[in-house]
């Protein structure tokens, strides 16, 4: 009996330690279901834009060349000069223009000879002192001497034009191969580049090229102008695929009146392709999971999140615009996404 009345109390005493011990368990149960905040969210139109990546070209681009070899005598411009039509750039030795002029002087002369007997011959025939057969034959003769002065006028202005070289557009200079002293060979002396207005060729996939029409407004930012926006226009789609990157050309045009947009700039380029009703979220609700590049959003309903695989479309602000993965209406997590995983209870607070 004394052993009983010993052991009991301590019985009693484990026996009041597991019920409380129950308790907090049941305690801590109820303080360790997370704790969120949702946001409802809803469809609403959203700008169907596409941003492409390009480089700035010139409208036109005209080599500056000598028709044949010759010695650079004088330019007048250098890289990066803006320059007007007509203006003179480079001065060729004329050295080849006393050859050509002594040929047409020759030419001029041997004219006048047939000219000449020509007329005689004319003469003869009226008096009955020579034949029809040669005043034809002079006659022809007298027109090949006509093609022979036409002919040498013809090579003594190409290579008069050719001492003086002009530009034949209002432009910049963009590039400058010799120097004066240096003869003409391959390469163009000057490159003048037609820059007002300038040009972008950006590649759309197939998918967008039914959206893509002549005439519609780019948007066009240059990192040189920080978030300055230049509007240009398409002017072209190109007929045919590049079999190599299964895209479109399509050029824009940009008025550049003020010539700040020079060839070899990095554009960004946006199109607009009209709207489409699309779930809009805050940035919040979405998490990424980590080296997969894949995107979730957790959707609450009836005290329990479920862990939405959503597709991402363009960022607007603070929000994303979401292709899929969450209905419209829907009540969406946006904090407190670090403590949950599918399916999981919680107690939303405000």
């Amino acid at each position: 009996m004394r052993l009983s009345n010993i052991i009991l109390p301590g019985a009693l005493c484990a026996m009041a330690l597991a019920s409380c011990s129950g308790e907090k368990k049941e305690e801590a149960t109820e303080e360790t279901k997370p704790k969120v905040k949702i946001e409802n969210v809803s469809a609403r139109d959203v700008d169907q834009t596409a941003t492409y990546t390009a480089t700035v070209e010139a409208e036109t681009v005209n080599n500056i060349s000598a028709a044949m070899a010759n010695r650079i005598k004088a330019i007048y411009v250098d890289e990066g000069y803006q320059v007007a039509k007509g203006q003179k750039l480079v001065e060729l030795d004329d050295v080849n223009s006393t050859t050509y002029q002594l040929q047409l002087d020759n030419a001029k002369a041997a004219l006048a000879t047939t000219q000449a007997d020509y007329d005689r011959a004319v003469e003869l025939l009226k008096i009955g002192g020579g034949t029809k057969q040669s005043v034809d034959q002079m006659q022809t003769q007298l027109i090949n001497a006509k093609n022979a002065v036409a002919s040498a006028e013809r090579a003594l202005r190409n290579v008069r034009e050719n001492t003086v070289l002009t530009s034949p557009v209002n432009g910049v200079v963009t590039a400058r191969n010799y120097d004066p002293g240096d003869m003409t060979g391959a390469l163009p002396i000057l490159t003048v580049s037609q820059v007002k207005p300038v040009k972008v060729v950006v590649n759309v996939s197939e998918s967008e090229l039914s959206n893509v029409k002549k005439g519609m407004p780019a948007d066009v930012t240059f990192d040189t102008y920080g978030d300055e926006v230049f509007t240009g226009h398409v002017t072209m789609v190109a007929p045919t695929i590049d079999p190599a990157s299964r895209t479109f050309g399509v050029e824009i045009t940009l008025p550049n009146s003020d010539g700040r947009i020079l060839p070899g700039m990095f554009a960004r380029v946006s199109m607009t392709f009209g709207q489409q009703s699309h779930v809009v979220v805050p940035d919040l609700a979405v998490v990424k999971m980590q080296g997969s590049g894949q995107h979730f959003v957790y959707v609450y309903k009836d005290g329990k999140v479920s862990y939405n695989h959503v597709e991402l479309g363009r960022r607007i602000g603070d929000a994303y615009e979401l292709l899929s993965g969450v209905e419209p209406g829907s009540d969406v997590v946006v904090s407190g996404q670090s403590k949950l995983r599918d399916g999981a209870e919680v107690e939303v607070i405000k």
